[in-house]
């Protein structure tokens, strides 16, 4: 029988926030968009009493905890501290499936042996992780991968929960219905209607019960219901492409002030990249009016690069044919996306000329790992006088 951990690191931004900012510790604390149209990307424990949550837009947010403390997201940052947890992960098994910067499967089978049992495997890591990071995490321990993810939220925060084999349906009958992974909001109301409230419920309804709430996918909603889970740990997953994407607070009709967070946008994507040792060899343009219509572009680079300057210089290129088309359009988005990524080489590297900008991009990614994304910019980005 397989042994997977789920770990789910705790309020993840707003950990690294508090941890790198002491003065914010046990504040209501959101990370995220500060604009009127930004949404919360991460909340800390002492604001989600409010309600707070992850997605919900700034406005409701603050609506509802007015006092709370808000800061704006440090990618590199969070993917700096994301690469030590992972390397933690990776002493212990090398089977491990990252669902994101603050999250992942690890299948520890084969680690047994040298390692112990799961439950120790688990405290291991996460008294790793707190010593070499001041973070804290959540894991969940089970057979497969769909229990292991339900342990994971049942002790939170720094919490550890094993489900045995032998008490899967004690556990999980009892569970609200919504704890099941597939019934969201959409789903939810239909299922209460239904007079179904537990998991247990769910895997005890008649069958013709389950289809008319989940069609054709109301066996596998049921087998879900019941523990039941064959997905292996995919190791390595591959990453098929990279963006990064800006709502404006106002929309924006000025060239020059398109292009400046045009820029911004291929900084943070290429910083992505770069964080992913990834290359790519192609740029996406995705623009959206202030009437809700999206456009999108897409051209090749001609060869695989991680170099912001050369992914910045075309996507330019494609919005200003975009505007060419539609003048004077104002906009209310705008995105940069990477795609056909490749393992960054160094003989990906266009010529000689680019090394510059290579060294300068990594520079610049160490001191904004550290100091935070606003401190450093290029002096060729400045405005001009």
């Amino acid at each position: 029988m397989r042994a997977i951990l789920h770990v789910d690191m705790d309020a993840f931004y707003a950990s690294v926030e508090e941890r790198d900012r002491p003065e914010l510790a046990g504040k209501p604390l959101i990370v995220g968009g500060l604009g009127g149209r930004g949404v919360v990307a991460a909340a800390s424990y002492a604001v989600r009493r409010f309600g707070v949550r992850s997605a919900m837009p700034m406005r409701e947010a603050l609506r509802r905890c007015p006092q709370a403390v808000c800061v704006s997201p440090r990618m590199a940052r969070y993917r700096e501290v994301s690469g030590r947890v992972f390397g933690i992960f990776r002493d212990f098994t090398p089977v491990v499936e990252g669902l994101s910067l603050d999250e992942a499967y690890l299948d520890v089978t084969g680690s047994l042996r040298l390692f112990g049992a799961p439950d120790a495997i688990a405290r291991a890591i996460r008294a790793r992780i707190r010593a070499d990071t001041g973070l804290t995490a959540s894991v969940g321990v089970a057979h497969n991968k769909l229990l292991a993810k339900i342990a994971s939220d049942l002790d939170k925060p720094d919490g550890l929960f094993c489900i045995a084999p032998d008490a899967v349906h004690a556990v999980l009958d009892p569970l609200p219905v919504e704890k099941l992974p597939g019934i969201g909001p959409r789903t939810l109301p239909g299922v209460h209607a239904a007079g179904i409230r537990t998991i247990g419920e769910l895997r005890l309804s008649p069958e013709s019960v389950a289809r008319r709430l989940f069609g054709r996918h109301a066996a596998a909603m049921q087998a879900r219901a019941a523990g039941i889970d064959e997905r292996p740990v995919a190791a390595e997953r591959e990453e098929k492409s990279v963006s990064a994407e800006e709502t404006f607070s106002q929309d924006i009709s000025e060239a020059r002030d398109l292009e400046a967070r045009l820029w911004s946008l291929a900084d943070r994507a290429c910083t992505r990249l770069r964080a992913h040792r990834l290359t790519a060899a192609s740029v996406h343009l995705k623009v959206r009016r202030a009437d809700f219509r999206t456009y999108t572009r897409q051209r090749s680079l001609g060869a695989h690069t991680d170099a912001t300057d050369a992914v910045a210089r075309l996507a330019g290129e494609m919005l200003a044919e975009w505007r060419r088309d539609h003048p004077q359009a104002a906009v209310r988005l705008l995105g940069v996306g990477l795609g056909t990524l490749s393992a960054a080489r160094q003989g990906d590297l266009f010529d000689a000329g680019t090394r510059g900008n290579a060294r300068l991009d990594a520079a610049i990614d160490g001191i904004r790992g550290r100091f935070g994304a606003a401190l450093i910019t290029r002096a060729s980005r400045l405005p001009r006088s």
